[in-house]
């Protein structure tokens, strides 16, 4: 069995798909970083390090917009294309993860 077809990324232009590349990139070094998430010190070290060459490939897709005259940013269609891929879960890495026994994962109030 085949699984689901995912639906299509929304148009783009190249800036701002790099824009979105980028920027997961960024969230999956973060991810790996989260002290709050089981792992061990030399991944998160890998990530770190990662972390800088891939903030400054962030700021350059920002300013390649920017300087193509793509002053803004239209979130709604960048939005679709990050769960598109998989931009849910791969941000949930960054945030801190429910307390155990917290079935509405919002931790302490």
């Amino acid at each position: 069995m085949l699984p689901p077809e995912l639906p299509p990324l929304p148009a783009l232009t190249r800036a701002e798909a790099e824009l979105i590349d980028r920027y997961l990139d960024v969230v999956d070094s973060l991810g790996r970083i989260n002290p709050a998430r089981p792992g061990d010190t030399y991944r998160g070290l890998r990530a770190a390090q990662a972390l800088v060459d891939r903030a400054a490939a962030l700021r350059d897709a920002l300013e390649l917009m920017h300087s193509r005259g793509e002053n803004e940013v239209h979130a709604p269609t960048l939005a679709r294309a990050l769960r598109v891929l998989d931009g849910e879960r791969r941000t949930a890495r960054v945030a801190l993860p429910p307390e155990p026994g917290d079935r509405l994962g919002g931790g302490a109030r």
